[in-house]
C-alpha cells in the first residue's frame, strides 16, 4: 500500500436526502471525488452563525409598541380624548423600532 499523507479517518452518517444534496453540490463544482469535496468543505467551507438577539429585541419592541397603540386606541374610544404625551411616547417607540430595524438590516447586508 502506498504511503498515505492523511492517516486519520473520519466517519459520519447522512440521510438519503442529504446524500443527494451533497451529490448535487459536487456536480455544481464539477467534481466526482467525494473525499476531496468533503475535506475541502470541512476545512474551507463557511459556517454562518446568526446571532438573533437583535431580532428578539426587535420583536419585543414591536410587541411593546403594538400594546401601547392598542391601549391608546382603547382610551380614545372610552374617553374621546387623546393626550399629546401618549402620542409622543408612541412616536418615540416607533422611532426606536425603526432605528433597531435599520441597524439589523445594515448588519445583515454585510454578510
Amino acid at each position: 500500500m502506498a504511503k498515505r499523507t492523511r492517516s486519520t479517518q473520519l466517519h459520519f452518517m447522512v440521510s438519503e436526502q442529504e446524500r443527494k444534496l451533497i451529490e448535487e453540490k459536487m456536480k455544481q463544482l464539477n467534481t466526482k471525488n467525494l473525499g476531496a469535496y468533503l475535506r475541502k468543505m470541512a476545512v474551507d467551507g463557511y459556517v454562518i452563525y446568526l446571532d438573533l438577539s437583535d431580532i428578539r429585541e426587535l420583536v419585543a419592541l414591536l410587541r411593546r409598541t403594538s400594546n401601547s397603540l392598542n391601549q391608546l386606541t382603547k382610551r380614545v374610544h372610552q374617553t374621546g380624548n387623546i393626550y399629546i404625551e401618549d402620542l409622543e411616547a408612541l412616536r418615540e417607540s416607533y422611532d426606536k423600532l425603526w432605528d433597531t430595524a435599520d441597524e439589523i438590516l445594515s448588519r445583515l447586508s454585510t454578510i
